[in-house]
């Protein structure tokens, strides 16, 4: 059986599919940083969803990155993770 990293790996070869994933990258991380907040505080989605007032299926869509967030739904994700929203600027040649 052929794993996801293996093809990913393989794919990652192929000038188009790199350029469209490095294009991604900020909203991978971004629900990655979802994740990690709800992981963190010890939440389900649907915990976290009742925090938010919001629905377990938007919560979902964050952790998918098929939602681009607005700043007031993070700064409600961080007050129900007990966290505190930053955002940055970084130089464009900073990514690591």
């Amino acid at each position: 059986m052929t794993k996801v990293k293996d093809l990913h790996r393989k794919w990652m070869k192929r000038e188009e599919y790199r350029k469209a994933y490095e294009a991604l990258a900020p909203e991978f991380d971004l629900a990655r940083a979802v994740i990690d907040a709800r992981a963190t505080a010890g939440l389900t989605q649907e915990q976290l969803a009742k925090r938010m007032e919001t629905t377990q299926s938007v919560i979902a869509r964050l952790e998918s990155g098929r939602t681009r967030p607005s700043t007031q739904t993070l700064e409600r994700l961080a007050a129900a993770t007990g966290t505190r929203l930053k955002i940055s600027f970084e130089h464009a040649g900073a990514r690591p």
